[in-house]
């Protein structure tokens, strides 16, 4: 009689400086979040992922990467090349924030509204996201997360481990202390 070979699906990317990175550089803990700003299920786990790094200020850091379902989400795409022109400007966390915020108002009327509440040119950026000029950026992070072994969002790994629990607060605590104790 044979056991079924186990495969733990790790993190293909190692995390670098082009990242999207929040908290701090040092931290002993790191999840990294294969995410799409239409998902509801990735809109679900967004405030439980902030308040985790409300709660482990000090020990974890979140790294966002794009994973846009687009032949499900029509409007994933066009959101995650957005986000990435605020990155340029250095506001990526606050358009990522509005994004999950209002993913309710995704469409380009919309979020071209979103762009100017977090303080940016809407003209600038629309201009650059129907050039796709963020395009290969986003191609990238979803390359990565298929090599990775990412199939669905959100798709956590916990210091390179993919994370198979789930998205409530008491899991992702669980799991950032277990990942911090090893």
């Amino acid at each position: 009689m044979t056991t079924p070979l186990q495969v733990t699906a790790r993190l293909r990317d190692p995390v670098t400086t082009a990242d999207h990175i929040r908290g701090p550089a040092d931290a002993s803990v790191t999840i990294v979040e294969y995410g799409d700003f239409q998902c509801q299920f990735c809109g679900a786990a967004y405030p439980n992922l902030h308040e985790v790094l409300r709660q482990r200020a000090d020990t974890v850091r979140l790294v966002y990467r794009y994973f846009p379902i687009a032949n499900v989400h029509p409007y994933a795409e066009r959101a995650a090349e957005t986000a990435e022109a605020a990155a340029v400007r250095g506001r990526f966390w606050e358009m990522h924030d509005w994004l999950y915020e209002h993913q309710d108002q995704l469409d380009p009327v919309h979020l071209s509204l979103g762009v100017e509440q977090v303080g940016l040119p809407p003209d600038e950026l629309n201009a650059e996201v129907e050039s796709r000029a963020h395009a290969d950026r986003v191609r990238r992070d979803f390359v990565g997360g298929i090599r990775s072994g990412v199939n669905g969002t959100p798709t956590l790994f916990v210091n390179g481990v993919r994370h198979e629990g789930g998205y409530d607060l008491p899991d992702l605590l669980a799991a950032v202390d277990g990942a911090s104790n090893a």
